[in-house]
């Protein structure tokens, strides 16, 4: 049996239902504009919704930065699922560095305020002595702050983001961080290497021994940046060449690959270190090759991406399942990338034109055309902009997924249905940083 309704009678009666239908959905297409911004932003001005999505990522750190300069790690959408007890001290030091990037963008007390109390964490909670070398300092993750299970001990990426994160705020605050830490710890660094340009993962400090198990991607790359951004404050070329030889080793090790690694912190480091390649006398690393490495780490990422329709929700993510946060890495580098690499030399197919989306290569040699790179990171944006919560308790903040994934999806697994509105210090540290590479590529008017 249908339900019961009232129906409208007579002419008049229909009218006043059509208009309601009508406002209701001029309402929804109205949200709709507001909610779903353009699929790529603007590749040649400035765009005011940027710089509103970076002033929100900016006061969410801000928010989330403790009186003791903690960050509160993870948040989520729904409140019932909200805490944990982990922490990442490599994360930590992330978050200081998009802190300082926001600062150096638009200065403003609570942002400079927020960047001195997390550094100020990171040294007073996490720097200390390293059992058995003289001279070395190095960031500890200890299992009273982190809560993990392990006993304490000296990851190369915690050190080498240390750096970073240091360095960013004593260019804009200089004092902030003696330049005596700073060298005990760029030596630790230098310490961590083998003669071919490759890194020790971590430091045991009970059994006074470097351990080179599971190499994380990222940690070399982010020694590698900490290095140089050490040699521009303390120009001794010992930092120089450690990380020319970081870059050299990767290279070498990728040589000949049509996919590698996603490395943006890679990236990242080759764009500051080609800035002072040439004050070497004999660098470890040439610049072509240099240069030839980030084209492959760019053809590799393009050639992955995960291809989503225009107008589509999801369109400009790199992965298959809508996660925000590779993608705003890969942005990061790529855009990093445009900052040295050198003019197309021939067109070449762009990525997304036919079905994979790859770059094209020619003659075996990597092609991804600087024009290729600039779209798919400025898609890469427009998409972290949708995902952004724009209102309320979590503005500012990067959700893990842009939605959750529904069950019946390829990557959708039960164990991972919780994390899938969660909210962490590093999803939102490597949007912000991507955003404020992109309003820089806008400034500077790329073609």
């Amino acid at each position: 049996m249908e339900p019961t309704v009232n129906r409208p009678q007579g002419r008049g009666s229909r009218f006043l239902v059509w208009i309601a239908v009508a406002v209701v959905l001029t309402g929804v297409v109205v949200a709709g504009l507001l909610l779903f911004r353009r699929d790529t932003p603007t590749l040649n001005v400035p765009d005011p919704e940027l710089a509103q999505a970076i002033d929100l990522a900016t006061d969410y750190l801000v928010r989330h930065c403790e009186d003791d300069g903690r960050f509160v790690y993870l948040t989520n959408l729904d409140p019932i699922l909200e805490g944990g007890f982990e922490y990442n001290i490599v994360r930590h030091a992330g978050a200081i560095y998009a802190l300082a990037m926001s600062q150096e963008r638009r200065p403003t007390e609570p942002t400079r305020q927020a960047m001195l109390r997390a550094v100020e964490y990171l040294r007073r909670e996490t720097i200390a002595d390293v059992s058995g070398q003289d001279g070395l300092l190095a960031v500890w993750s200890r299992p009273e702050i982190t809560g993990e299970q392990q006993r304490t001990k000296s990851k190369l990426g915690g050190t080498g983001l240390g750096l970073v994160g240091m360095l960013a705020v004593e260019r804009l605050e200089p004092g902030a961080v003696p330049l005596e830490t700073l060298q005990a710890l760029g030596r630790f660094l230098v310490f961590m290497q083998e003669p071919d340009g490759s890194f020790y993962d971590h430091y045991d400090p009970l059994y006074e021994y470097r351990f080179d198990h599971a190499v994380s991607l990222y940690y070399p790359g982010e020694a590698a940046l900490g290095l140089v951004m050490l040699y521009e404050r303390d120009p001794q070329p010992i930092w120089l060449e450690t990380a020319a030889k970081t870059i050299g080793y990767l290279a070498r090790i990728r040589e000949g690959k049509d996919r590698v690694e996603p490395d943006h912190w890679a990236l990242l480091a080759t764009a500051k270190l080609l800035d002072h390649l040439d004050e070497l006398d004999n660098p470890p690393v040439s610049r072509e090759t240099a240069i030839a490495h980030a084209r492959q780490i760019c053809y590799s990422m393009l050639a992955a991406r995960h291809v989503y329709p225009a107008g589509a929700l999801e369109h400009g993510c790199f992965t298959a399942d809508a996660r925000t946060c590779p993608t705003a890495t890969r942005v990061e580098g790529l855009l990093a990338a445009l900052t040295f690499l050198p003019a197309d030399e021939e067109p070449t197919s762009g990525a997304g034109e036919g079905t994979s989306g790859a770059p094209a290569k020619s003659g075996g040699q990597i092609t991804a055309s600087r024009r290729e790179i600039r779209q798919a990171a400025a898609d890469g944006i427009a998409f972290l902009m949708r995902a952004q919560v724009r209102q309320g308790r979590y503005a500012g903040g990067i959700p893990r997924y842009i939605r959750p994934l529904p069950e019946d999806h390829p990557s959708y697994r039960p164990a991972s249905r919780l994390a899938m509105t969660e909210i962490r210090i590093d999803y939102v540290q490597h949007a912000l940083s991507g955003m404020i590479q992109f309003e820089r590529l806008l400034k500077n008017k790329e073609e």
